[in-house]
């Protein structure tokens, strides 16, 4: 039997939130009844949000801190872009995103609404499948040939191919595949790629959708994430605003732990967790036991511990993308979290 991961779950959020959620009982928190979060894009990276919903972890902790009538709407919205925007207008409360988009969201509301990262929720890494006899690397790719990506400019592959396309041909192009990508969901571009009608030529994919489209013979994988960054990278992150961390410690206490729980969850039982995933997407083309093989895949981590964070920060602002540059990547996320061995 292969060793799981380890979840980074309740025990390895420390004794900085059981504080807060001592102080938030304490202090009473404000009068929040509900709370709005986007169950995101889908696949695996946001497979912790299905767990918090369907055994109401956050309903749990936050009764448990003293908020007994909390309720928690789940929206149907998913893509980096669209959910940033439901945070900044104020219609979702915490919203889960790649690094590239929360860095984005930090940066625009740095000395405003505050963003910061509460915690990562998954690490795992994004797959470049392509089909066609003349693509074999991404270089071989041209204006003819189009790459779904969940946001162009500000989702994990594209800031992927930047990093790859500066560090193979210089700064000045850095944006040279830029104009190849096209903006879907993984549900749209996996029907895309597999119907070979020409309408996109590759897919940046998560799991289970990449390991969907490996199943026809004629996708093949070019490129990893990990292989761009070096090795494991957080994949989804959660993140609200300064202003509700502050006002509501006991509803933010409650996240932080659901997710935690989450996690922990996930790893104890990979085949229930799998299950569930079956049951909330539309992608039928996987057996349970297909399923929870992709949610035990070893390079898929279940952790609230940030990973590499830094390293999109530091590359976005050295190509203009954001204005500011973190000294640290404690310097992206709430206190809650700092004591994790982030990156």
């Amino acid at each position: 039997m292969r060793e799981r991961p380890q979840a980074s779950g309740l025990g390895a959020l420390g004794p900085v939130l059981l504080v807060l959620v001592v102080v938030a009982v304490a202090c009473g928190g404000g009068d929040v009844r509900e709370i709005r979060i986007p169950r995101g894009a889908g696949g695996v990276g946001f497979l912790p949000l299905l767990v918090m919903e369907r055994h109401e972890l956050i309903e749990k902790h936050a009764a448990a801190a003293g908020v007994a009538d909390l309720q928690v709407r789940w929206l149907n919205l998913g893509g980096p872009a669209v959910v940033n925007d439901a945070l900044l207008s104020d219609s979702a409360d915490f919203v889960a995103a790649g690094p590239p988009a929360f860095i984005t969201l930090w940066d625009r509301t740095r000395g405003s609404l505050g963003v910061r990262g509460v915690a990562a929720m998954t690490s795992l890494p994004m797959y470049l499948n392509a089909r066609g006899d003349h693509l074999t690397r991404l270089d071989d790719f041209g204006p003819q040939d189009k790459i779904a990506v969940t946001a162009v400019k500000v989702s994990i592959p594209a800031i992927i191919m930047q990093m790859y396309a500066r560090e193979r041909y210089g700064a000045a192009e850095t944006t040279r595949f830029d104009r190849f990508t096209v903006s879907m969901t993984h549900p749209d571009a996996v029907v895309a790629l597999l119907a070979g009608s020409g309408a996109v030529a590759a897919h940046f994919a998560s799991p289970p959708f990449h390991q969907r489209e490996l199943q026809d013979p004629s996708v093949r994988t070019l490129l990893t994430s990990d292989e761009v960054m070096g090795g494991s990278t957080t994949f989804t992150m959660l993140s609200t605003t300064a202003a509700f961390r502050e006002r509501e410690p006991a509803v933010y206490a409650a996240v932080l732990a659901a997710l935690g729980e989450a996690n922990a969850m996930i790893v104890a039982d990979p085949r229930a967790a799998a299950q569930l995933l079956l049951g909330t997407t539309s992608e039928s083309a996987f057996t349970l036991d297909e399923m929870a093989e992709v949610v035990s895949d070893p390079a898929v981590k279940f952790t609230t511990t940030p990973e590499h964070v830094m390293k999109y920060a530091e590359f976005m602002r050295e190509v203009g993308s954001i204005t500011t540059r973190p000294e640290a990547w404690t310097d992206l996320f709430f206190p809650e979290i700092h004591e994790a061995p982030g990156s």
